[in-house]
């Protein structure tokens, strides 16, 4: 299967694939903090794959694996595809070495790390520029200041957010357009069956404001495609995700598996389908350790979930404590 439908990135004119492949799994197995990470070798052939699918979204940050995703995936696109149709993202924030200004998102930091970023990627210019988390310690008028500049020197054509609550979101928002200074165009928000949270305040807002939302962690980092008590190796090491969810999401996982089984197919197709139905998602940033999970997630593009399996899928939810966030 190839992608052949194409979406604008929220009120911008950049067309993207509906699916974003997220490189966080591409990495240097004993840098950073992703043992699981595949290498080199490895990554090329799933990099390729999601390319000749047609993906032409790609989601990394410059603390993946201490920097090493970034330059997998640099160069990989840099054989695979052309720069001027590949969109690239990556994002700021988390430490990239000891010491003070080393993190975070002043003006310092800003201006230190998307050169760094540009280097490891092999490009001139980064297509959306993401900051991970919100930063408490800094102004947001020297945030929103540094990234504009950032936009008109060249090194990014967009700016992105991730991992914050909707009044930050929106303080963001209106620093920007009350200085004429560049605004978000996207919001990557923790979004899936297992946790809905977004839908009380993040996704009504971005909906209202014309903001695209690229969800992480569709498969909620694999429970959605296993049964609950079946771990898989990263699960056993992701510290993250062991606060993410909670035990009465069994329930939920039981149900992508009635409703997969109805249709024949892996319960990542029905939980990647059920998201992709989401009237304001863009495009979920999915992982690929394997083929079979490219071929999951084109799959799911074209399957229908009815009217009841929705409801199935949805009832057992219940209210979780705010996750992911810094």
């Amino acid at each position: 299967m190839r992608i052949v439908r194409y979406l604008k990135l929220g009120t911008t004119g950049l067309d993207v694939s509906p699916l974003c492949l997220g490189c966080m799994s591409y990495g240097v197995p004993d840098r950073g903090v992703h043992p699981w990470t595949l290498t080199e070798d490895a990554a090329r052939p799933l990099l390729r794959q999601a390319v000749e699918a047609g993906i032409n979204f790609f989601d990394t940050a410059n603390v993946y694996s201490d920097g090493t995703s970034e330059e997998i995936t640099g160069r990989a696109l840099a054989d695979f595809a052309r720069r001027e149709e590949i969109v690239l993202a990556t994002k700021i924030y988390a430490a990239m070495r000891p010491g003070p200004n080393s993190r975070g998102l002043s003006r310092k930091a800003i201006m230190t790390e998307i050169d760094a970023s540009l280097r490891r990627l092999g490009t001139d210019y980064i297509d959306l520029y993401i900051v991970h988390h919100w930063d408490a310690s800094t102004p947001i008028e020297e945030t929103m200041e540094a990234l504009h500049d950032v936009v008109k020197a060249g090194k990014a054509r967009y700016l992105g957010a991730s991992n914050m609550y909707a009044w930050q979101f929106a303080k963001a928002q209106y620093t920007a357009e009350r200085h004429g200074w560049t605004k978000f165009v996207s919001m990557q928000s923790h979004y899936n069956l297992l946790y809905r949270e977004e839908e009380r305040e993040m996704l009504p807002f971005c909906a209202d404001q014309g903001v695209a939302v690229t969800p992480w962690s569709p498969l909620a980092r694999g429970r959605l495609t296993r049964d609950w008590d079946d771990l898989s190796a990263r699960q056993e090491t992701d510290e993250l995700g062991k606060t993410l969810y909670q035990e009465g999401d069994r329930e939920i996982v039981e149900a992508v598996a009635r409703v997969a089984e109805g249709h024949g197919v892996p319960r990542a197709q029905v939980a990647l389908a059920w998201l992709l139905r989401q009237p304001t998602v863009t495009a979920p940033v999915i992982g690929a350790t394997k083929p079979q999970h490219l071929h999951d997630a084109l799959a799911a593009l074209e399957l229908q979930l009815s009217e009841t399996e929705r409801k199935v899928l949805e009832t057992p939810y219940r209210p979780h404590t705010v996750a992911g966030l810094d």
